[in-house]
């Protein structure tokens, strides 16, 4: 199966996906670490993580696929949402509690 494929399986069969750097419990960067909080502290319950470091070819596709060059990246409802910063606004503002409310 092509990857992008696998890609857009993952983002439209799961409500929330993580694409980081290691997992939510052992995170492998600051940034990776802080999505992963902030999901959880926003409501977001079991969200797929996905271990960028352990699949590289997902790792150069979901750049391809989002448009977007930094991990993580966080994608609610297929939608493409951002990274970390973005997660941490949206957070701050009750935008991402009030999307993830809306998931099913």
């Amino acid at each position: 199966m092509d990857i992008q494929e696998v890609i857009r399986q993952q983002v439209t069969s799961n409500p929330v996906v993580l694409y980081m750097k290691g997992t939510p419990q052992f995170p492998q960067c600051g940034f990776s670490s802080n999505a992963a909080r902030i999901l959880k502290a926003a409501g977001a319950g079991n969200f797929l993580a996905v271990n960028l470091l352990l699949n590289p070819e997902i790792l150069e596709g979901i750049k391809v696929f989002a448009n977007w060059p930094t991990i993580p990246l966080i994608f609610i409802n297929g939608e493409f949402i951002g990274g970390s910063d973005i997660v941490t606004e949206m957070f701050q503002s009750g935008e991402l509690q009030a999307l993830l409310a809306k998931k099913d």
